[in-house]
């Protein structure tokens, strides 16, 4: 499992023109769901993204997660998180886990971070989504579960 987090000043998610989501102050995490996955590994994923210290503090140090400055979570399904572009120039999206299995585990990763984070937005599943955001810093962190 990949979450790519991005330290947002605001952040929102489109479908078909209209916002299925938004947040002001948080992190925009882009979901990527291997074959491999499962409930085990989504809840160390989800432990790690909701106590991530990439806030400032007062003395100007990234100390502080989420909850601790009053913010919030948009969660975004995302493929293509495991691309492979190791041969030639198409990627290839074969470590990634088929549609259903991706969308059961997305939706459990969203549950468990509702329970940290009752506000949280999200994408919708496989739609064509628009995203945009402000990124503070910026600051972008890869997160893993092979290297958890």
């Amino acid at each position: 499992m990949r979450f790519l987090i991005q330290r947002v000043s605001r952040a929102s998610v489109s479908v078909d023109g209209a916002c299925v989501g938004a947040i002001d102050k948080g992190f925009l995490v882009l979901i990527g769901i291997s074959h491999t996955d499962d409930r085990a590994v989504a809840d160390k994923m989800v432990k790690k993204l909701c106590g991530l210290r990439i806030f400032e503090d007062a003395q100007g140090k990234t100390n502080l997660a989420p909850a601790d400055v009053g913010g919030n979570l948009l969660l975004i399904s995302q493929f293509t998180l495991y691309a492979d572009c190791k041969h030639g120039y198409r990627p290839s999206f074969t470590n990634a886990a088929g549609p259903a299995e991706a969308e059961a585990l997305y939706e459990y990763v969203l549950a468990a971070c509702r329970e940290r984070f009752p506000a949280l937005a999200c994408g919708r599943f496989g739609a064509d989504m628009k995203v945009e955001l402000c990124n503070e810093g910026p600051f972008t962190v890869l997160l893993d579960s092979a290297e958890l």
